[in-house]
């Protein structure tokens, strides 16, 4: 099919959360707390889309590149963004080290607990963007909401985990970490009325929409995944509203409601 509305998988994490973001059920009570949504497609696709609710701190962690996950045997890296839908007023992110490290250092501080003291913890709202590419150390912090957009992969190297009892993935983590501060990649922006790039490649592309109508052409064996943030529409005969979302293939059109906010992500290095 041309557009399929994705169906959906909860995921219970030790950080995760009993109230979840409009259009996603609460957990029972008594029940786990849901820590991700995942959207599920058919097969092996490039990308992976989730929803993340957290109550907790998540555990201090890289990810390794596609050289470094071959080199492991696995299919591929994993490079992801998060657009944030709400925020606790003190919530926070780490990204990168405040200061060049060592690797022996990064390990040590990883024993210890004081890698949480290295790492730059940046304040977050409602409406905040961030690209981590693989290698950048980071944690995602509690009392956030957020739309993840990664490669699909599910390879995460623990390097802290606040006494959590996980497996944690010092040699690995070490191995692939970038020991540096992060930098932020420079995005187009604006490309044209309603139509922002948030993230130009390596590994995807995410363009983020304003409602009306949009023609989508996608090249033979690309596929595009329609992530309405607010709003409603529909592509290819397949009614979306927020909270889902709908994988595209070919040529569609979409048809949002004024007032929509839309993501639309793909595989590739250059925008369509």
């Amino acid at each position: 099919m041309p557009a399929t509305l994705l169906a959906t998988r909860r995921v219970e994490k030790p950080w995760g959360n009993h109230t979840l973001w409009p259009g996603f059920a609460d957990p029972a009570p008594g029940a786990a707390p849901v820590g991700e949504v995942w959207f599920e497609a058919a097969g092996e696709p490039d990308l992976l889309i989730k929803y993340l609710f957290t109550s907790e701190k998540l555990s201090v962690q890289n990810h390794p590149s596609d050289e470094e996950a071959h080199q492991r045997g696995l299919p591929r890296g994993k490079d992801e963004c998060w657009l944030i839908l709400a925020a606790e007023p003190d919530s926070t992110i780490a990204i990168g080290p405040k200061a060049a490290i060592s690797a022996d250092a990064l390990r040590a501080a990883a024993l210890d607990g004081s890698i949480v003291d290295l790492l730059d913890w940046k304040p977050v709202k409602a409406g905040d963007f961030f690209y981590s590419h693989s290698g950048v150390i980071h944690a995602i912090g509690a009392g956030l909401t957020l739309i993840e957009v990664q490669q699909n992969s599910d390879t995460t190297y623990r390097l802290y985990d606040y006494g959590r009892p996980r497996e944690l993935h010092l040699e690995d983590g070490v191995a692939v970490a970038e020991l540096v501060p992060y930098v932020a990649p420079s995005a187009p922006g604006e490309v044209e009325p309603g139509r922002t790039i948030l993230v130009e490649g390596p590994k995807f592309v995410l363009e983020r929409w304003r409602g009306g109508r949009r023609e989508v052409l996608l090249p033979e064996g690309t596929q595009g995944w329609l992530i309405p943030v607010a709003g409603a529409g529909s592509v290819g005969g397949v009614a979306f509203t927020a909270g889902e979302c709908v994988l595209v293939e070919g040529a569609e059109t979409v048809e949002a409601e004024p007032g929509s906010d839309l993501l639309f992500a793909y595989s590739g290095a250059t925008r369509l």
